[in-house]
C-alpha cells in the first residue's frame, strides 16, 4: 500500500504533545473505503487467523479497548491501520517501504502458498492486515510495542517491508522490517520530526546501544550477525549505514518516493537548506534525504495536514499549476492523491489528565481535498457519520462525502478550490473551538462517569459539525462542475 508518515517528537510540537500521523492510500487500481470505530476488548478472539496469509497467531488473554481505522467491506481483512488504546498508546502501521535483493534473498518473506495436489497450503507471515490488532490491544508504552512486533516478526515473519510507529505521551518510536524476518527500530528524538515516504528511512543506526543500554535502537537478536553473514554492510569509512545494508535506490524512488520527502523537509525547514535550483543542497531525487530534522518552529496539527496533503505547492511539479513548464506539472507522486483513504493523526497531549490526552484526528479521501476533525480517543463507541461508512454510497457517510467532494472539486479545481479552502479553515476553527470547550468542561468534573459522557457528547458535536459543514460544501462544489458541464448554453430558458 502506497502511504506517507509523520511523526513528531514532543519538543517539536506546539504543546509538547507527541504526534503520530500517515495518510492510508489504496493501492492503484481501486479505493479502499474505510470507518472509524473503537474496538471493545471482547471483539478479540483467542486465536487470530490472517484472512490474507492464513497464520494463526494466540493472542495474550488481556486486550485493551482501542480506536481502530479498519476495512468498511468485508473480505480481505481487518486492516485497523491506526489507532489509540486504553492507555493512551497510539500506532500506525503500515507505511509500506522498500529493500533490495541482498537483504530478500539473505532472508525471503514469508509468503502465503496455497495447497497445491497433495502438497497442503503453507501459511505465510503477518502484513499490514494484522499487524494493529495483533499488537496494540496489548502494549502499556511504545517501546513495549516495538518489543511486541520484533517478538511476532521473529517469530512468524512477514510477506512484505513495512514501517510501523508507536507512541506513548513521552517518547516514539519507528520500526521497519529488513527481510521476512529481521527488523529495526528508532526513537524518533524529542526535537526532532520524521518524515516518511515508501522506502526505507532511518539513515543512522547505533548497533552498539541496540546490543547494549538500547536507549535509542532496538534490533531482532541477531542483525549484527546478519549483517555479517550476507555482507550487507556497504559503509566504506566504518560508519553503518542502514538505508546503504537494507535498502533501495532506484530511479523509481526518485519519481515516486524521495519528492515526497524532500517537500515535507522543504516545507517544515525552508530556509534551513538550499531545496531549489542547480546550487540546492537537496532535490526531489536526493538518496541523503534527513530521516529526522529539527524544525525551524513547533509543528501543530494544522502543519501536519497540511503537509500530508501536498501536491508540491509552490513548485513547478504541482499538477494544478497554471504556471511553469506543463512538462514538469505532475512529474513526481504526490502526497496528497485521488487514492488516499485516510490521514489519522493521533495526539497525545501532556498537560491534560489522562483520560483526555489522546485525540485522534481524522479526515478521510484525497488530503488535498477535504477537511481533518479531531475526536477524544478514550470513548465506548464513534459517530455514526464516521462508523457507519459500508461500500454504498451515501451522504451520510463522511467518507463518502469526502470522496465525492474531492472528485467534484478536482474536476472543476479553478473554481471550487476556494469554497474547499473555506471549508477546511471551517471546520479547524469550529472543531477547536469545540474542543477548547470540551476539554474545559471536563476539568470541571470531578465524575468519571461524567467525563466519559462529555467525550462521547463532544464527539457527536464534532461529527454534528463537520457533517453540516461538508454537505455545504458539497452543494458548491456540485454546483461549479454543474456550471462547467459540456451541454451549458447561456440562454436562460426557464
Amino acid at each position: 500500500m502506497a502511504c506517507t508518515t509523520l511523526l513528531v517528537g514532543k519538543n517539536a510540537s506546539y504543546d509538547g504533545s507527541t504526534m503520530i500521523a500517515r495518510n492510508d492510500d489504496s493501492g492503484s487500481g481501486h479505493f479502499t473505503a474505510k470507518k472509524f470505530v473503537v474496538v471493545q476488548p471482547e471483539e478479540h478472539p483467542a486465536v487470530y487467523r490472517s484472512v490474507l496469509s492464513h497464520v494463526e497467531i494466540p493472542l495474550p488473554g488481556d486486550p485493551m479497548r482501542m480506536t481502530a481505522m479498519p476495512n468498511a467491506v468485508e473480505g480481505k481483512g481487518i486492516w485497523a491501520a491506526a489507532g489509540v488504546n486504553a492507555a493512551n498508546v497510539g500506532m500506525t502501521a503500515t507505511e509500506t517501504i522498500t529493500s533490495n535483493p541482498r537483504v530478500l534473498g539473505a532472508d525471503p518473506l514469508v509468503v502465503y502458498q496455497p495447497a497445491r495436489g497433495e502438497q497442503p497450503e503453507v501459511p505465510g507471515g503477518i502484513g499490514e492486515e494484522d499487524i494493529v490488532y495483533l499488537v496494540l490491544p496489548y502494549i502499556h508504552t511504545a517501546r513495549e510495542g516495538v518489543e511486541r512486533l520484533g517478538k511476532l516478526l521473529e517469530t512468524y515473519g512477514t510477506y512484505e517491508m513495512n514501517g510501523i510507529a508507536f507512541q506513548d505521551v513521552n517518547e516514539i518510536w519507528w520500526l521497519e522490517t529488513i527481510g521476512g524476518h529481521h527488523w529495526m527500530a528508532r526513537r524518533v528524538p524529542d526535537d526532532s520530526y520524521v518524515v516518511m515516504p515508501n522506502q526505507l528511512g532511518i539513515d543512522a543506526f547505533d548497533l552498539d546501544d541496540a546490543f547494549g543500554a538500547q536507549e535509542n535502537h532496538l534490533c531482532s537478536a541477531d542483525l549484527r550477525e546478519f549483517i555479517a553473514k550476507y555482507h550487507l554492510d556497504l559503509a566504506q569509512d566504518g560508519v553503518f549505514d542502514p538505508r546503504a545494508a537494507f535498502g533501495s535506490h532506484t530511479d523509481s524512488d526518485h519519481v515516486y518516493n524521495t519528492p515526497r520527502a524532500w517537500y515535507m523537509l522543504r516545507t517544515l525547514n525552508p530556509t534551513t537548506w538550499v531545496w531549489d535550483g542547480p546550487d540546492a543542497d537537496y532535490t526531489p531525487a536526493s538518496d541523503d534525504l534527513p530521516w529526522c530534522m529539527v524544525p525551524e518552529k513547533k509543528i501543530t496539527p494544522e502543519d501536519v495536514k497540511y503537509v500530508l496533503s501536498s501536491h508540491y505547492q509552490g513548485t513547478p511539479y504541482d499538477p494544478y499549476a497554471s504556471y511553469g513548464a506543463r512538462e514538469n506539472r505532475g512529474v513526481y507522486r504526490s502526497i496528497g492523491i485521488n487514492r488516499n483513504d485516510f490521514v489519522a493523526l493521533i495526539q497525545l497531549r501532556p498537560d491534560l489528565p489522562a483520560d483526555l490526552q489522546a485525540v485522534e484526528w481524522v479526515a478521510y479521501a484525497s488530503n488535498a481535498l477535504n477537511a481533518m476533525v479531531p475526536f477524544y480517543a478514550n470513548v465506548e463507541t464513534t459517530p455514526a457519520y464516521l462508523a457507519g461508512t459500508t461500500g454504498e454510497v451515501s451522504t451520510d457517510s463522511f467518507y463518502w462525502v469526502s470522496r465525492m467532494i474531492a472528485a467534484m472539486a478536482d474536476a472543476s479545481y479553478g473554481k471550487s478550490v476556494f469554497h474547499v479552502e473555506r471549508y477546511e479553515l471551517g471546520v479547524l476553527s469550529a472543531c477547536r473551538a469545540l474542543l477548547n470547550q470540551y476539554d474545559a468542561k471536563q476539568l470541571a468534573e470531578t465524575d468519571p462517569a461524567r467525563r466519559a459522557a462529555l467525550r462521547q457528547e463532544a464527539n457527536e458535536a464534532l461529527a454534528a459539525e463537520v457533517k453540516a459543514r461538508a454537505a455545504d460544501t458539497l452543494d458548491k462544489v456540485l454546483f461549479e462542475l454543474s456550471s462547467n458541464m459540456k451541454n451549458a448554453y447561456s440562454r436562460s430558458d426557464m
